[in-house]
């Protein structure tokens, strides 16, 4: 077998004049000198067989025997230079050309490699028969040991496809790294610290028809909690309505939604972002900005509107690869949990602190895990503010952790799920200390614990425990309330989504969510709601309490995965089940049933795209409430998309 390591010697020597011959080329189409490596000496590689076995060796390969001269061969570095010198610079399609030449030239040299070797090896073995033929001497007895093999020699019996698929990648992903690297066919190599940026930015035109039912209940039973909970607390006892919902008048109306980012590699797995956005308010659901729209101080008359900071973040990455990766996340950015809408809007942001990571398991699994603490609310500093004595803290915080894995299932399905628990602490409404609250500034102790942002549909509490005395004609006036949310929410979420690709370029893709949240007791919610209720029976002459615990929503989505290019297309359609008090309704999607729970109903949407970043796209949603009053709502949406 010794004639192996000297081909493979003879091989390397060959590759190094042509690399050496390379080097000298580059040299003189640059206009200046390269150095040339030393080229290793045959000697070193080669393994000379013993006497006794030269005889058994071919001509060719027998000790001492020189080796055959090198052939020449076309230098793909070579013609790259002489492709600048001759162009000035080098377009993207001539450098792909240049890399699958260099692949098919790699495989050519290979091929000729193992040509030679079976040759080789043909040769040996008919040289060896035509010897025992000759002398059956030399088997008559046993086999004499082998020697061992020289030391630095390589001895080399088969190349496995395996080794060759991984020696043409290797050679590709080579030439590619060179060619982003030394910037090949691009302009002026731009500064370093310029390069560690990257921009991004997109705009959103929307036209929005929302279209009520006839039916809906507009007598005063869908109070707008989170007006009240963000101004003067309401009076009870007045003869005028709290804010409400409209639930009776179509509306119309031309959104805009625009955002602008950056990031910036820091190294060493370091990062660091942030994203402007749009917005009526601050709110966290919403990144789009009514047209023509006057409220909050902007807006109307051709005004400017608000920007707002919508990310801002550092994160670092200790090993980021489609097989293992450990990832930690500061600050204020993009949901890191893997769910639907029916528990987290796409444009919700999380303040905190997050760890995320996952494992190839095999071939087909690769679990995953995501963890953090995020404050959801934080008490001012000089709460109350009207007084000397303050008050206790309320702050409030999501804690979550999830794990899920990832199935291949087939070379063409592919399956993803994941379990998570969300203990959201301190955020139902707690009672306050009995007290006389004399003007809409007094304040109660537990007035933080009522919601800073919230839609519709949650079961609330009234937070006050106002004392009836002559000063508040004994509960006749004067009863300044907020509104608490009546239960806690601990949440335990199961997600999965099935892609199938056996119809490429079209995608099918079945997805689902189920939440409970294990918090609920309708028994101490229906002593203390004031909403959410049934036409009869309850305390107080009220309805009994008709809400609920459980959301869940069924998907499927077909077309391209990504809108890359002119023509591509997707199309989808679920049905989600939303109780009252499944989910916080200030986190959920904005967009079905404008917003929030207590929610039932179908969507529709479809995208196509006009160009490489340009699509359009429509979504209708058809909502009725669950428990309570009736109310329905369907909202028809045509949008225009841009990224750059």
């Amino acid at each position: 077998m010794s004639f192996v390591s000297i081909s493979i010697a003879r091989t390397s020597l060959h590759l190094g004049a042509t690399f050496a011959s390379v080097l000298v080329a580059a040299a003189a189409f640059a206009g200046r000198p390269v150095p040339v490596p030393e080229l290793p000496a045959l000697a070193a590689n080669v393994t000379t067989p013993p006497p006794g076995d030269a005889a058994l060796l071919p001509p060719q390969l027998a000790a001492g025997a020189p080796p055959a001269p090198a052939q020449p061969s076309v230098s793909v570095t070579a013609n790259l230079i002489k492709l600048l010198v001759e162009n000035g610079t080098l377009p993207k399609e001539k450098a792909e050309g240049l890399l699958q030449q260099a692949e098919a030239e790699a495989a050519e040299a290979r091929a000729q490699l193992v040509a030679e070797r079976d040759a080789a090896v043909q040769a040996a073995v008919t040289q060896t028969l035509a010897a025992v033929q000759a002398n059956p001497s030399l088997v008559a007895g046993a086999a004499p040991e082998p020697l061992p093999p020289a030391e630095g020699s390589s001895r080399v019996t088969y190349i496995p496809e395996v080794v060759r698929d991984q020696l043409r990648e290797e050679i590709k992903r080579d030439l590619q790294a060179a060619a982003k690297t030394e910037h090949w066919g691009s302009g002026p190599k731009l500064p370093d610290w310029a390069e560690r940026f990257k921009f991004f930015a997109d705009v959103r035109l929307r036209g929005e028809g929302i279209n009520f039912q006839n039916g809906n209940d507009n007598t005063g039973s869908f109070p707008n909690f989170n007006a009240i909970n963000t101004g003067a607390p309401f009076d009870t006892s007045g003869t005028v309505f709290s804010p409400q919902l409209n639930v009776d008048k179509d509306r119309e109306r031309v959104r805009l939604r625009a955002r602008f980012g950056v990031e910036s590699q820091l190294g060493d797995g370091f990062t660091a972002g942030l994203r402007l956005a749009t917005g009526n308010t601050n709110t966290p659901t919403s990144t789009n900005q009514d047209l023509g729209l006057a409220a909050g101080g902007q807006g109307g008359n051709f005004s400017k509107y608000s920007i707002w900071l919508d990310r801002a973040f550092a994160r670092y990455d200790g090993g980021k690869s489609p097989d293992r990766g450990f990832s930690v996340l500061l600050g204020r950015f993009d949901n890191p949990f893997y769910s639907t809408e029916i528990i987290y809007d796409d444009d919700l942001g999380f303040d905190g602190f997050a760890v995320q990571g996952h494992y190839r398991l095999g071939k087909r699994f690769t679990p995953f895990f995501t963890a953090g603490a995020f404050p959801v609310f934080n008490t001012d500093l000089n709460f109350a503010s009207n007084q000397p004595a303050k008050f206790s803290s309320e702050d409030k915080w999501l804690y979550g952790v999830q794990f899920g894995t990832d199935v291949k299932l087939t070379e063409k399905a592919n399956l993803k799920v994941a379990a998570a628990y969300y203990d959201f602490q301190n955020i139902e409404g707690r009672l306050s200390k009995p007290f006389v609250p004399l003007t809409a500034n007094d304040a109660g102790d537990t007035d933080g614990s009522r919601p800073a942002f919230a839609q519709k549909g949650n079961t609330y509490r009234p937070l006050r425990n106002i004392i009836p005395t002559a000063d508040n004609d004994f509960g006749t006036s004067k009863q300044f309330q907020y509104y608490g949310l009546a239960t806690a929410f601990r949440n335990v979420a199961i997600t999965g989504k099935l892609d199938l690709n056996y119809w490429e370029p079209v995608q099918v893709s079945l997805y689902g969510e189920y939440v409970k949240n294990l918090a609920f007791n309708r028994g101490d919610i229906d002593a203390i709601a004031v909403n959410n209720r049934g036409s009869t029976g309850g305390a107080g002459g009220q309805g009994k309490f008709a809400g609920g615990d459980t959301a869940w929503i069924l998907g499927a989505r077909f077309g391209k995965p990504a809108l890359d290019k002119r023509g591509d297309w997707a199309v989808g359609v679920n049905y989600r089940y939303i109780e009252s008090d499944a989910v916080v309704d200030g986190f959920n999607d904005s967009e079905f049933g404008l917003g929030g729970t207590n929610v039932q109903g179908f969507g529709i949407w479809g995208s196509v795209a006009l160009s490489e970043r340009v699509n359009v796209g429509v979504r209708w949603f058809s909502s009725d409430q669950i428990a309570g009053p009736p109310l329905s709502v369907d909202t028809f949406q045509l949008d225009f998309n841009a990224k750059f």
